[in-house]
């Protein structure tokens, strides 16, 4: 098995205490504008999606839509997670640029 790069670096940032997962922290980092970076779900519900799609468009936050909520919450050491901020720059930085070259992530 290749190791995902992306869940790697989830992993870290959660261990480093840059993280903040759940509906109501991440939606609460963005708004204050801690939020580097916003990954969602791709088997999140749509008003989720839509949800947060919407609000990071509008406080200019990147969004990815990536894995599912099992596989998210087992990076970060947790239960499912459906979505879940990064609040460092330079792990978002390297996250970008992992998603960025997988071709079956949205941004």
């Amino acid at each position: 098995m290749i190791p995902d790069k992306v869940l790697s670096f989830i992993s870290l940032a959660t261990k480093a205490g840059k993280t903040a997962s759940g509906e109501f922290s991440t939606e609460k980092e963005v708004k204050c504008g801690r939020a580097a970076l916003v990954i969602v779900a791709k088997d999140a519900s749509d008003n989720t999606k839509k949800k947060f799609k919407n609000m990071c468009d509008f406080y200019q936050v990147p969004i990815y839509f990536y894995a599912d909520k099992d596989t998210l919450g087992h990076a970060m050491g947790k239960e499912f997670r459906a979505s879940l901020a990064i609040l460092d720059e330079g792990f978002a930085k390297g996250m970008k640029k992992a998603m960025n070259t997988k071709e079956d992530t949205i941004a």
